[in-house]
């Protein structure tokens, strides 16, 4: 057995998120750092998430937008992506799951990396296979999260693709089944009807994207139909049958046709299933029970992402089930790393910016379908649900921004009020190019930017931001 080696931090998971948490933990110090990782440094986000996927909506996005736009529409001989190329582009974006680039950016930054399983070893102390690793201010678990399959009968044993098998696909089904309504889902299905596949999808309850607003829901919902996707609301599977299931590798064909049977009684066969039906925070086997915590579930923290009664340790992005995305769990890890820096020089740790705040009710999120959607903030229900007195004000985006995108352009967007305060609580866009807007819905949410005061923010003509002007002149 190797000796015992000692940094002042130890985080435990290589993504974006825990780099993020090293980096602001030592920046400008000269206190240490290392990095756990047993898979690829730069994590789910990098080769098998957001980056992959939104390399493979983008052409298909890209085309659209030229055959939007007269001039334009009549170069475009093809509809759909060159399928070699987008598939050549995604592996550039992803540098072919070569983390190489990640590591010598860890390194560049003063943060060894360390390979191989990691487990907690009592308190402050991690095994990696036989190397114990003591860290002297804090332990960050920054491990992620793993995608769920549910229990219906078949399903496992179909050895269905998930998430990562949709984003780094090689072999494009002729036929393939979805399972879940989700942000996914939803964009996996319009990437691989681009890749021309043709896409059902099972979707547990009445709607997709339920967290979003309603019409979110039915915009999304009908550009997949326009894209051929067959989707089956209030559906779930009795059973899977795919005898000859194989193990082939991420984003090939797992083997020969599987037959689906829904509650129904209706039958479906096809090439490929895939499940996006949530994840799970990847806590298993990280010998949480050795300090005393449970082996399974998210680890709860408070607002500094600190674990109750462990006031060494710390658990930022997925794995604490606060909020699911990569820009939220970096937004944790900066603030984690802000407390370990500021706690280690026996700083003052009271200040806003040592509290994570935003990841409560100013979460934004783009997803990245035809139309787009972007949100950020509650919904109309959520603050309703809390017993809020709202004002809504809504509009189709119909400016001279938008129609310079397309004189068939289509969008909606809505603004969920405070009444009593006069300020922003929720703001949600559908259409091409809104995730450009939610930025500044997350600045007034923030910021607490009363609407008399919102509404001398001029935007640009011409633009689709112009669009903010038809809606604060609502309020008015």
């Amino acid at each position: 057995m190797n000796d015992q080696v000692s940094y002042d931090v130890v985080v435990i998971g290589g993504g974006p998120v825990g780099e993020n948490a090293a980096d602001y933990a030592i920046r400008g110090s000269d206190r240490t750092a290392v990095i756990v990782e047993h898979e690829l440094v730069g994590g789910e986000c990098s080769y098998w998430a957001c980056m992959p996927s939104k390399a493979l909506l983008g052409p298909g996005a890209a085309l659209e937008a030229v055959r939007a736009l007269p001039g334009a529409a009549e170069r475009v001989t093809d509809a759909r992506p060159d399928r070699d190329a987008l598939l050549a582009w995604r592996n550039t974006v992803t540098s072919s799951r070569d983390d190489s680039s990640q590591v010598e950016w860890a390194t560049g930054a003063g943060i060894d990396v360390l390979r191989g399983h990691v487990r907690l070893d009592g308190p402050r102390q991690v095994r990696v296979g036989e190397q114990l690793v003591h860290a002297r201010q804090a332990v960050v678990i920054a491990t992620g999260s793993v995608a769920t399959i549910p229990p219906n009968p078949g399903l496992r044993e179909a050895l269905p693709w998930t998430s990562r098998d949709a984003t780094n696909i090689v072999d494009v089904p002729g036929s393939l089944l979805i399972v879940g309504g989700g942000v996914v889902a939803c964009e996996a299905a319009t990437w691989l009807c681009d890749l021309g596949a043709t896409v059902t999808m099972a979707v547990r309850g009445d709607r997709l994207l339920p967290k979003t607003e309603p019409f979110v829901s039915e915009r999304v919902a009908a550009g997949l139909a326009e894209r051929g996707v067959d989707t089956r609301f209030s559906t779930t599977l009795s059973s899977v049958d795919r005898p000859d299931a194989a193990d082939t590798g991420y984003g090939r064909i797992h083997g020969g046709s599987a037959r689906v049977v829904f509650d129904d009684g209706a039958e479906l066969t096809v090439d490929e299933i895939l499940v996006a039906a949530g994840r799970s925070p990847a806590t298993a086997d990280l010998g949480l029970s050795s300090i005393g915590l449970e082996d399974k579930g998210p680890i709860g923290v408070d607002d500094q992402l600190t674990v109750p009664d462990h006031p060494w340790l710390y658990a930022v992005g997925d794995v604490n089930g606060r909020v699911a995305l990569t820009h939220m769990g970096k937004y944790q890890a900066r603030v984690a790393g802000k407390v370990i820096a500021a706690r280690a020089g026996n700083g003052d740790i009271d200040d806003a910016r040592y509290f994570a705040s935003s990841d409560h009710d100013a979460v934004p999120q783009v997803v990245f379908t035809r139309p787009e959607m972007a949100a950020v903030g509650l919904t109309e229900a959520q603050a309703r649900d809390r017993g809020l007195e709202v004002r809504v004000l809504e509009s189709d985006i119909s400016v001279a921004g938008s129609y310079l995108l397309g004189p068939d352009y289509s969008g909606h967007a809505k603004l969920v009020v405070d009444d009593a305060r006069g300020v922003l609580l929720g703001a949600t866009f559908v259409g091409a190019q809104t995730g450009e807007l939610v930025h500044s819905a997350t600045v007034a949410i923030v910021g607490q930017v009363p609407l008399d005061r919102l509404w001398h923010a001029v935007p640009s003509y011409p633009t689709v931001s112009e669009v903010w002007l038809r809606l604060l002149d609502q309020a008015h």
